[in-house]
């Protein structure tokens, strides 16, 4: 048998009970609290499993392994830029946004800003989610396209068609179960992707070291021979360039600082501080082992093929398991990566739809609603959020616009609500005003810096977190405080 249809045997029986456990879950949503924020009652491993799921998914199984076998050691900035950025987020951050969640009853990410800062609450509700709704529903549409790109990818399947697929598998439970759906079968896909991350490079070291068919039967041994740009830890650059490499890669720090909404809703989500602890052990234990695992795959990849044996560097990770692995192995282990990939969409989706329902639509309807019917309006948003993105994804069919707005994500809503989260948690002097000032100058800036064309000689990653920063700083000193 063919290791394309065992890959499609696997997935089908994968995606089957992925789905039937999602909805699973989804019975037990009773309320609208439950539905946008798991009634704030995660235990710690489900919400550190989810987190790292949710914001590692297809950096960590395609793009940091890609990175690493097209630049070599280069790539391990990047990598100790988000390791430092989420060690951070886990110790000095996810605690106290449970802690201010539970403090304010808060069910959204806008909706915990807007009650810290009650006297500016109307409008940071709505030019916050106004700005994490119009992103993130792109950011969604980019999701669907991507899960039909790999659809194509690994069975030819028609594109269009392979968006329909990934649609039909996250959007009915995510529809249903909301928040606590999501994060449920998030956990199955971090446990596949941890297995993938530390059983891949494993098999391939020793596969390496038992096979004399291979560029090069080492890590060292294949850097070396794929040339000094690859031995290199600043890319054979020197002097400003590189200062330049060693800032672009670190700068993914800042975005990890509680700026990802979708990824501070986890630490919100956490049922009480002994929770938190576990949550936080547990979410840099997995990230430690992860990035090593994600780099060692990248650098097997050069060992195995050669710097230049694949056409696409993004999947060195399923050339690598498909390589070293029997096809039905590879499949299960692949079968977890394109489904962690696929489902990204479903914490984007369900994080977007709350926020249009509970801080734009619901607030302006002229009438309260509440008990079951709330949960039915939450749920009818996020069928409608989901038909709109999938629509938009087959209207821009190559993406490119797509992809572009997704790129504002990590610096423009990353950055500036980092600077909002952090100032919020840690400077009591910091006001409403002052946000507001703060998120519309970072998200003004992100926009004009990548839309001309600045990004190619400084990442906005590092310049909108420093830009909101002052921004915030002036404001808030010139600024009276209600």
């Amino acid at each position: 048998m063919e290791y394309q249809t065992q890959l499609l045997l696997v997935m089908i029986a994968y995606m089957s009970l992925l789905i039937l456990w999602g909805l699973y879950q989804g019975r037990k949503v009773k309320t609208n609290a439950d539905y946008a924020i798991a009634g704030r009652s995660l235990p710690g491993w489900a919400a550190a499993l989810s987190e790292r799921a949710t914001g590692e998914s297809s950096w960590a199984l395609l793009g940091l392994p890609g990175a690493a076998y097209a630049t070599g050691l280069t790539e391990i900035w990047t990598a100790i830029g988000c390791v430092a950025g989420i060690i951070t987020a886990w110790a000095a951050l996810a605690w106290r946004l449970r802690d201010e969640a539970e403090k304010y009853s808060a069910n959204t990410f806008t909706d915990y800003i807007a009650k810290r800062h009650s006297e500016t609450g109307k409008w940071i509700r709505i030019v916050g989610s106004a700005t994490i709704v119009f992103f993130f529903f792109f950011y969604v549409g980019a999701q669907f396209l991507g899960g039909g790109k790999t659809l194509h990818t690994m069975f030819h399947i028609d594109p269009k068609f392979g968006m329909l697929i990934t649609a039909a598998i996250i959007v009915p439970y995510t529809i249903y179960g909301g928040f606590r759906s999501v994060v449920y079968t998030d956990v199955i896909q971090a446990l596949i992707m941890i297995t993938a991350l530390v059983v891949g490079p494993i098999v391939g070291l020793v596969y390496l070291a038992n096979h004399t068919d291979v560029f090069a039967q080492s890590i060292p041994e294949a850097l070396e021979k794929a040339g000094p740009g690859y031995t290199s830890l600043l890319n054979a650059a020197s002097g400003f360039g590189a200062g330049i490499v060693i800032v672009g890669g670190f700068s993914w720090f800042f975005g990890y600082l509680g700026g990802q909404p979708q990824l501070s809703m986890r630490f919100m989500a956490i049922k009480d501080p002994r929770q938190a602890k576990k949550a936080r052990n547990i979410g840099i234990a997995w990230t430690l082992v992860a990035y090593i695992g994600a780099l060692s795959i990248g650098w097997i990849g050069i060992a195995l093929f050669g710097p230049n044996g694949l056409e696409d560097r993004e999947f060195v990770m399923p050339a690598v398991l498909l390589h070293i692995f029997p096809p039905y192995i590879a499949a299960i282990l692949i079968t977890g990566a394109i489904a962690a990939m696929i489902s990204t969409a479903d914490s984007l989706l369900i994080l977007s739809a709350t926020e249009l329902s509970e801080n734009l639509i619901k607030p302006l309807m002229n009438k309260k609603i509440s008990g079951r019917k709330s949960l039915v309006h939450s749920r009818v948003i996020t069928a409608g959020l989901a038909l709109i993105a999938l629509s938009l994804a087959y209207l821009i069919g190559d993406g490119t616009f797509i992809f572009t707005l997704v790129s504002y994500v990590w610096a423009g809503i990353g950055g500036t609500f980092s600077v909002v989260i952090l100032f919020t948690l840690f400077w009591k002097r910091f006001h409403g005003k002052a946000v507001l000032i703060t998120i519309i100058s970072g998200m003004s800036f992100t926009i004009i810096w990548i839309s001309t064309g600045m990004e190619e000689f400084f990442t906005s990653r590092i310049l909108t977190f420093a830009v909101a920063a002052i921004v915030a700083v002036i404001s808030t000193y010139t600024i009276k405080k209600k």
